[in-house]
């Protein structure tokens, strides 16, 4: 069953509540339509499947626990803000902070990211087809970002635990990061990965990042 929203002329609350509610009868797909005006949509849900088609504003699928959300268009700010599980899935570009804070679950960029992509990244894994901005894992501490194209300044900047993978070029490297040979089972990994959602990609030019020191505030 798919149940469709129009959002135009309605607010945040309104919206989310509908989602909410149709979720919970058993919709088994929920397409929101008209949203580029509302901020904070799709946020905080535990299940469902959600389509959203048009640009979306800033925190769409913020702590999202467990729903699979697809945008078809780009995403404002800091999009899937402190998520823990999912999927989410953007058919566009996505603006600064994507991905920040997140505890868990897997955020697909199919366009490019904006700056501080995946900072204080817990756990998630991030994956972006195009380029990145700069300060991309800053304060990471676990889970993987991917970059299939090229990356801005301070990438990995007080990097603590996780790993970074750049398929292209990056500016410069931040405090605590350093490039580490690439190995088999990350291989392995990325071809799932590249071949699940379509990327044309080769893993084995990728590159490595990880942290120096895992307490990289001590000396």
């Amino acid at each position: 069953m798919e149940y469709k929203i129009d959002a135009s002329n309605k607010d945040l609350r309104t919206v989310n509540s509908e989602i909410r509610k149709v979720i919970k009868n058993g919709a088994e797909k929920i397409v929101v339509e008209n949203a580029s005006h509302i901020h904070g949509l799709a946020a905080g849900l535990k299940n469902g499947n959600v389509i959203i088609n048009g640009d979306v504003g800033d925190y769409t699928a913020a702590l999202n626990d467990g729903a699979t959300i697809t945008i078809n268009g780009n995403a404002g700010k800091f999009l899937a803000d402190n998520m823990t599980k999912g999927t989410i899935i953007v058919n566009g570009n996505a603006g600064y902070g994507a991905a920040e804070y997140c505890y868990g679950g897997l955020v697909v960029i199919r366009g490019d990211a904006g700056d501080f992509l995946g900072a204080l990244n817990k756990g998630a894994t991030i994956l972006v087809a195009g380029n990145a901005g700069n300060d991309v894992g800053t304060y990471m501490v676990g889970g993987e970002i991917i970059i299939v194209g090229n990356v801005g300044e301070n990438v990995g900047n007080w990097f603590i635990r996780g790993s970074i993978f750049v398929g292209g070029k990056w500016k410069s490297l931040g405090h605590n990061c350093k490039e580490t040979p690439i190995e088999s089972e990350d291989i392995r990994k990325l071809e799932e990965y590249f071949s699940k959602y379509n990327i044309d990609a080769d893993p084995k030019k990728f590159k490595k990042l990880v942290p120096i020191s895992v307490k990289p505030f001590y000396k």
